[in-house]
């Protein structure tokens, strides 16, 4: 053992951290932090920050959907008993009123609205008599790294689940968004016709999770809705939500609210109450052991 790990004083709380990233069971040096432990945390600081202001790479990410697999039945309603399925998924292009990031970290309410120039993209469009049971709306939001790490990923097993389903869904092209924020999917959503948006937005960064992806739940999208109306699936990410689970909740959330015709606090995720009440094992509980 060295020097360095002599001066340490470890917390007994340290066997926790293999259940968790957040910083427990630090240890101490005296009456500070351990220098390791100090670097760890402006290392993770650094990469908040950086996640807040990297742009977000719109080339890559509509080349990433250019290339990904969805099946014909989603576009177009129609039942294929030969499963079709198509190369590329070409993503309609769009902008906040927020013209920079500076502008958009200061006017949020700026980042809740589309442009003029959006605006006319998606009126021109629709058509009177095309509707969608579902739009996808890719927002950067607080973190383009999220979007850059688990977007396409969650996007494919959510298209292929959808497609696998025995009623039928229909779904509008997928739109990016740069500099917007969750509300901007409702001005999507209702420009396009949708019944329902869902948002894939980069989080705000944590101090152990700039990567955190959400998703944002809309019934009947328009302008105006508040945070009520719309359901959360967060932390979606390698290290947080798997990508099955997040599908898992997404479903049940997206078929509830086809069924109810609602969205928000009178719609409940209740994927896991079955986990909570019937799987309950004593002998593997950390917690009572």
């Amino acid at each position: 053992m060295s020097k360095t790990q002599d001066c340490v004083i470890k917390n007994r709380w340290d066997v926790l951290k293999e259940f968790t990233e957040a910083r427990i069971g630090l240890g101490r040096v005296g009456v500070n932090l351990p220098t390791n432990e100090l670097l760890a945390f402006q290392l993770a600081h650094a990469q908040a920050q950086d996640a807040v202001h990297l742009p977000l790479d719109v080339d890559s990410l509509s080349q990433e959907l250019n290339s990904m697999p969805i099946d014909l039945k989603l576009l177009n309603n129609q039942v294929n008993e030969t499963g079709l399925i198509q190369e590329g998924c070409t993503p309609i292009l769009l902008h906040s009123k927020a013209q920079n990031r500076s502008v958009y970290l200061q006017r949020p309410d700026l980042g809740r609205r589309l442009d003029e120039h959006s605006v006319e993209l998606l009126k021109n469009f629709k058509s009177e008599d095309t509707s969608y049971d579902l739009a996808i709306v890719i927002v950067d939001g607080l973190s383009s790294f999220a979007i850059k790490e688990n977007a396409v990923k969650y996007i494919k097993n959510l298209t292929s689940t959808l497609a696998n389903e025995q009623d039928s869904w229909k779904i509008a092209p997928i739109t990016i968004v740069q500099q917007g924020r969750v509300a901007i999917g409702d001005e999507v959503g209702s420009l396009l016709n949708a019944k329902a948006v869902l948002v894939l937005i980069g989080e705000r960064p944590g101090l152990s999770s700039p990567d955190s992806l959400g998703l944002y739940l809309t019934y009947n999208p328009k302008v105006g809705l508040t945070d009520a109306y719309r359901n959360c699936i967060s932390n979606v990410r390698l290290d947080g939500l798997s990508y099955d689970e997040a599908v898992n909740k997404s479903m049940y959330l997206l078929k509830e609210s086809r069924r109810l015709q609602l969205s928000g606090v009178n719609l409940k995720e209740r994927t896991q109450d079955n986990i909570i009440e019937n799987s309950f094992d004593e002998e593997k509980n950390f917690l009572i052991k």
